[in-house]
């Protein structure tokens, strides 16, 4: 029995029960009484806007008949554009996953309509549901694997930027991914792919791919920006241009770069990177989003240098740089973090500036950080920053808290599956075992493995070993 006589079946049985005439139906679903009894003697197909009315004059959930009309109309009957493209942005509304890959996948089939989907999947992700166009995106990618397109790259580009969540070993599966897609990609689009690629490896602390990412960002955006200048100066039919103006993507390398180099220990190369963006004057760019972003690359640089000069060990800037954090509130986490990090690494006290961030620490500490880190960064953050105060108060000598702050930062990290900061939390626990009470060693024997277990004796690793 086919799908339409399934609906027709239904439709009729309710006519029956309710003992309806074709008429009284029509006006209670706002239908013309020739249009609904043409429907029901099968002489004309349904609309997706009739099917609506139909199914809600029925009493029924809104998208009750789609997998019924997906089979007998799209299936079993002809792929039009003009039935598949509303059904799938309905299906979108009502979150139907299930049902918009069962009719993406029949209609690329037929390769001829994966233009079609591809923007169906653009209009969708642009409205923010993003879980049915990654539906779309994977079934149009799958089928167009071999072809080596741009819409193939764009696809993966797509999911990749969909796909990145809290999960630190699921961003890094998605990354690899993507990579070997992003040289598909149109030159310019090439620039916002790499931007990501290169702050979803910081976020996963993996120095190397973050300045092989942003160094080729940096190249390619000079080499588009000398072009802009070029064409501009011809003054012939507008180019294409990315997300950004073209100078972010030159600064915003350095600016990565430079992070590189503190992570590293070379500081007289961070210094250098960072002076490079604090000087934005060749800039010919113009417009009000040139103008907001050189004021923030005005602003990082001046935090980022006193950060480079705090690691390297020098505490004359740490004043400073207390009193920019003081200026910035929304940098207070970072602020904290970094002067945290150097602290630990140079071994100087600042009893003094903690005290001072006392109650926001406490605020902190409690909730998801906000601002505007992506939230896959914020949370990597906090999770940090409560490592380097437990790491900072384990070595005063001040255990309880210390030991309270690794054990939740250990939790977090779990959270986020950061599993390069769980053994760097392992191994800092150990390393003051001994001074840990009992209640401390049952609460981290649970964490780590869900249960309590013998403590082995004489175990010791040294921090960083």
């Amino acid at each position: 029995m086919q799908a339409t006589t399934t609906i027709l079946s239904e439709l009729e049985e309710y006519l029956r029960q309710e003992e309806l005439t074709i008429t009284e139906f029509a006006k209670r679903s706002q239908l013309h009484s020739g249009t609904l009894s043409n429907i029901l003697r099968g002489h004309r197909p349904v609309a997706m806007q009739q099917l609506d009315r139909i199914t809600e004059a029925m009493g029924q959930e809104e998208g009750y008949f789609y997998d019924l009309y997906i089979d007998d109309y799209i299936i079993r009957g002809s792929s039009d554009w003009r039935r598949i493209g509303p059904l799938l942005l309905r299906c979108a509304d009502l979150n139907k996953l299930d049902s918009i890959q069962r009719l993406a996948r029949h209609t690329m089939d037929n390769l001829m309509y994966a233009p079609l989907l591809f923007d169906s999947a653009e209009e969708l992700f642009m409205a923010g549901k993003k879980e049915a166009a990654a539906a779309i995106y994977e079934i149009v990618a799958e089928a167009e694997r071999y072809q080596h397109s741009e819409r193939l790259a764009l696809c993966q580009f797509r999911l990749f930027t969909i796909s990145l969540s809290d999960d630190q070993n699921r961003n890094l599966w998605a990354a690899n991914r993507f990579e070997p897609y992003v040289e598909r990609l149109d030159e310019v689009d090439q620039l916002d792919a790499l931007k990501e690629l290169a702050n979803t490896y910081r976020s996963l602390q993996l120095w190397d791919k973050v300045d092989e990412y942003a160094a080729k960002m940096g190249h390619k955006a000079r080499i588009q920006y000398d072009l802009k200048v070029q064409h501009e100066h011809r003054a012939s039919e507008p180019v294409k241009l990315p997300g950004r103006p073209l100078f972010f993507y030159i600064a915003y390398s350095d600016l990565l770069r430079g992070n590189v180099c503190d992570e590293l220990g070379d500081y007289e190369g961070a210094l250098g990177y960072k002076y490079a963006y604090s000087d934005l004057s060749w800039v010919s760019e113009q417009g009000e989003a040139v103008e907001h972003w050189k004021a923030l690359f005005l602003e990082w640089s001046t935090a980022n240098i006193y950060i480079t000069k705090l690691l390297s060990g020098d505490t004359i800037v740490l004043e400073s740089y207390v009193d920019y954090i003081n200026k910035h509130r929304n940098e207070l986490v970072m602020g904290l973090l970094h002067i945290l990090r150097a602290a630990n690494k140079n071994q100087f006290v600042i009893d003094h500036t903690l005290e001072c961030y006392k109650q926001e620490l406490s605020e902190l500490l409690n909730e998801i950080i906000e601002g505007r880190y992506s939230r896959n960064l914020a949370m990597d953050r906090q999770a940090s920053l409560i490592y380097e105060l437990a790491y900072y108060y384990l070595y005063k000598g001040d255990y309880p808290k210390g030991f309270d702050l690794l054990l939740t930062a250990i939790k977090n990290f779990q959270q986020i599956n950061n599993e390069k900061y769980i053994l760097e939390s392992v191994i800092l626990f150990e390393r003051f075992r001994s001074n840990a009470s009992q209640e401390i060693k049952r609460q981290y024997q649970t964490l780590l493995l869900g249960g309590d277990s013998h403590e082995e004796k004489g175990r010791y690793t040294s921090y960083g070993s």
